[in-house]
Parts: C-alpha cells; sequence; structure tokens
C-alpha cells in the first residue's frame, strides 16, 4: 500500500503517556498514518481543521469539552471524518450519547491494545464498530433507545458535563453523596453542588424525580425504579 493509500489519523487525548500507546498500536499497521496529536477539545478541533484528517481518535474525558461535544464540532466542519472513542466509560449513556453524536467506533481503554486496529480497520470502510467488551445488555439497550429518549437527550442531557452525568448516574443508583464521592475521588460536597446544578439544569425537583428520569434515559433498569417507587 502507497503513501497516499494511508488513512490519516489525528488522536485527541489529555494523557500523554496513553497517547504514546495509541500511536504504538496505530504504527503497527502501515494501512494508518499518524498526522497529529492534541491534548485538548479545543487543540484537537483546530488541528483537525488543520489536517483535515480522515479519522479521529479521541477521548470522551478532555480538560476543556467533552469527546462528544468535540464530535459534533469537528463533523461540522468535516462530515466525511469518521471518529473512534476510545475511553474508560461502557456505560450506556456515553456510547448512546457517542453514537448519536456521529461517532462511528466506540473502544474500551482497557481493550485498545488488542481491539483498537480491528475498530479503525472496520470505520475506515464506513463501517461502525462497537467493542465487545461492551456486554450484550448494552447493545440490546441501545437498538432499542425510543424517539422520546432521543428527545430527553437532545434537550437536556447532553448540556450536563461529563461529571455532572457521572454523578447523575450515581445518584439514580442510590448511591449516597459520600459513596459517589468516593467512587468519583472527589468530595461529599462536590456531589452534592453537581446534583443540584444537574437538578437545576434538568428542570427537576427531587431525587425520585432524578432517579425517574434516569430510567426514562436508560441510565438504569426501569425495574429498579419500579423498586424504588
Amino acid at each position: 500500500m502507497t503513501m497516499a493509500q494511508k488513512k490519516s489519523v489525528l488522536i485527541v487525548d489529555d494523557h500523554p503517556l496513553f497517547r504514546e500507546g495509541l500511536k504504538t498500536i496505530i504504527g503497527r499497521d502501515m494501512r494508518f498514518e499518524i498526522v497529529g496529536e492534541a491534548g485538548s477539545g479545543d487543540e484537537g478541533f483546530q488541528m483537525a481543521g488543520q489536517l483535515e484528517p480522515d479519522m479521529v481518535v479521541m477521548d470522551i474525558s478532555l480538560p476543556d469539552k467533552t469527546g462528544i461535544q468535540l464530535t459534533r464540532e469537528i463533523l461540522g466542519l468535516l462530515p466525511e471524518t469518521r471518529i473512534m472513542i476510545v475511553s474508560i466509560h461502557s456505560e450506556i449513556d456515553y456510547i448512546t450519547e457517542a453514537f448519536q453524536a456521529g461517532v462511528t467506533g466506540y473502544v474500551v481503554k482497557e481493550s485498545a491494545s488488542e481491539r483498537l486496529l480491528n475498530g479503525l480497520e472496520s470505520v475506515s470502510r464506513g463501517d461502525y464498530f462497537l467493542d465487545n467488551a461492551v456486554s450484550t445488555a448494552v447493545v440490546d439497550k441501545l437498538k432499542k433507545v425510543s424517539a422520546g429518549t432521543e428527545d430527553i437527550i437532545n434537550t437536556g442531557y447532553g448540556v450536563l458535563t461529563t461529571r455532572e452525568q457521572e454523578v447523575l448516574r450515581l445518584v439514580a443508583e442510590g448511591l449516597s453523596s459520600k459513596d459517589a464521592a468516593e467512587k468519583l475521588s472527589i468530595s461529599p460536597n462536590t456531589v452534592r453542588n453537581h446534583r443540584c446544578s444537574i437538578m437545576k439544569k434538568l428542570d427537576l425537583h427531587s431525587v425520585a424525580e432524578l432517579v425517574h428520569y434516569s430510567a426514562r434515559l436508560g441510565l438504569i433498569d426501569m425495574d429498579t425504579w419500579e423498586d424504588l417507587d
């Protein structure tokens, strides 16, 4: 395969060591050529505009914006560019929103060394790729996302930050502020502040409404909501 036929790849991740790991993995395959790397969303968007890569490999959690937001921005500028998410997050909410934003591939970081090249190959030829480390149950839920749920995501859920989405899911699962704080390595007061911000943004007025909202969105099982009701 000649250089001209290689697919150009831009990497966007705020961890330099992980970027190096991605470069090593992608560098094994002569079909792909890394043309740039960025450590933030704004830098990634700027470089995408300059380089016009065939593919972008990015994380969801970036220091200045989410990978979901960056996906929408890049596709608004370069609609033919293929986006591959490589993230520690394997939950339904992240995956659903990513594909709705226009992502065509999703790989969990812990399995990137084994599955990233397979994902890039699939995405580069126009197919979708979902890491098989993601549970079958998650895939089933993705298929069943209703129009009503899409409306919820588009009108409310999408305005939450990545951290607020994490807090929403944990609170909906019944974790206390202390337990949620321990999971996220933040303080209980920070969890409470995020919860207040979430309820304000989504126009919710009680934890019960928050749980019901989360159940409708698919962040938790309806059975969990029915048990709490």
